[in-house]
């Protein structure tokens, strides 16, 4: 049972959001976690009211970035521009300086601009011009990305994937939320009207707390032996990497959390696994990825420990 202060979040979120509270939910265990949230799916989903509605509710500086195939890493990180009035250069801020980051269709970006976000997703901080900046905490990338066969797009390399916690789906709306939907219009006016639920001191906090949430022995065991499980099965072209066993872990951790425990057990996995392992595996046959039900049928090839 998730617990009230985020039964709030996520009742908030979902009134402008409508049908996508399992959405709702592991994004905010991403969030929580620390990790960036990647999500892939058609235009006009609602991918990009789902990170605004999220910023507002938990109180956090918001910034949206639309990639295109000519934007510069500049762009994103900032510029020096000259001053004639002092006659010096001072840095201008890009976007990038905010805690929650929307990179919209992060896949038409080149993929130069794509690898400007690799420091700031993995460190925090950003490197212009010689100089290390320290970015806003928390700090949180939300990145949409259409599907592949769309015109214009450029897919992201294994590396940038792999600093993405979660990969999420929105998909279409039911027929009711829906219809919610369309007689409602626009979602500009639902989004102003939502208030705050939290501080960014407050994030902080349940982040911390989150780290804390205890992983016993035989919890971590099982984590092993799934990992272990992507290595050597037949079926996986390249198993799951020690940062993805770590990424498993926070997810699980940040789960437990949002369910009232401080403790994870093994359906926290079973719950996150397709979503932080899916973009990370692919088929050894044809190199593509993983469906969720062959993904999703190793819980019944590992056994638990006692």
């Amino acid at each position: 049972m998730v617990t009230e202060p985020f039964v709030q979040i996520v009742e908030r979120v979902s009134a402008v959001v409508l049908g996508k509270k399992p959405q709702i939910r592991l994004a905010l265990t991403c969030l929580f976690a620390g990790g960036h949230l990647l999500i892939e799916d058609r235009p006009g989903i609602g991918k990009t009211t789902l990170a605004k509605a999220l910023a507002r509710c938990l109180g956090l500086s918001f910034q949206r970035v639309q990639f295109t195939s000519d934007m510069l890493p500049g762009d994103i990180l900032g510029v020096s521009i000259f001053d004639q009035n002092t006659g010096s250069f001072y840095f201008h801020h890009g976007p990038i300086f905010t805690q929650v980051l929307l990179v919209d269709e992060i896949n038409r970006g080149m993929p130069k601009t794509q690898s400007a976000l690799l420091e700031a997703m993995e460190e925090e901080q950003v490197t212009t011009e010689g100089e290390t900046r320290t970015l806003i905490p928390p700090f949180f990338v939300i990145a949409t990305q259409n599907p592949l066969e769309y015109a214009g797009t450029f897919p992201l390399p294994e590396s940038q994937m792999d600093r993405f916690l979660m990969r999420i789906t929105v998909g279409y709306p039911d027929r009711d939320a829906e219809k919610s939907i369309l007689r409602g219009g626009g979602m500009q006016r639902a989004l102003s009207g939502i208030t705050p639920s939290m501080k960014k001191d407050d994030v902080i906090d349940i982040q911390e707390k989150i780290s804390r949430v205890h992983l016993s022995d035989h919890f971590l065991e099982y984590l092993q032996d799934i990992i272990h499980y992507t290595r050597n099965a037949p079926h996986f072209h390249i198993g799951l990497s020690p940062r993805a066993g770590i990424a498993l872990s926070m997810a699980a951790r940040s789960w437990a959390y949002m369910q009232g425990r401080s403790y994870a057990v093994p359906e926290d996995l079973k719950t996150v696994l397709y979503q932080v392992a899916g973009h990370r595996l692919r088929s050894r046959s044809d190199r593509a990825e993983i469906p969720e039900d062959r993904l999703m049928a190793l819980f019944s090839e590992v056994a638990v420990p006692v």
